[in-house]
């Protein structure tokens, strides 16, 4: 059984951007709640102090290695909570997220929000992700 997904756009400037104001789905068995993902290394450490883009990137990629251990996929998710502590900083970098998800077909709801920090001083960014199968 195939999984079903309907956008829900009241408005459609979000879908522009990426992301779909809500998704309905159904037809699913089952659901992987992803801790936050930051740009750590295999080891533990982080990584790329100072670099948002790479911070980015590495998250990202750290986020698709738990997907993947699920057997799962960017394609799978339905929810994601970006979490930033610089909002300003991230902005020019959200194109290397959004071209992945977009290369995966998926425009899951998306939540950015502005933090003081996050758990592992100098990380920039940590991402949250909700999928299902």
């Amino acid at each position: 059984m195939a999984v079903e997904r309907t956008a829900i756009n009241p408005v459609t400037w979000s879908a522009g951007m990426g992301f779909n104001q809500g998704e309905v789905v159904s037809e699913h068995t089952r659901t992987l709640y992803c801790s936050g993902q930051t740009a750590m290394g295999g080891d533990g450490k982080p990584r790329h102090d100072g670099d948002m883009a790479a911070q980015l990137a590495l998250s990202l990629d750290n986020l698709e290695a738990v997907l993947g251990e699920a057997g799962m996929s960017l394609a799978n998710l339905v929810r994601l909570n970006v979490y930033t502590t610089d909002v300003d900083l991230l902005f020019p970098h959200y194109g290397v997220l959004a071209s992945r998800l977009g290369a995966a077909g998926v425009a899951p709801a998306t939540t950015m929000l502005g933090v003081t920090r996050l758990a592992v001083p100098g990380q920039m960014v940590e991402l949250e992700g909700t999928a299902v199968a």
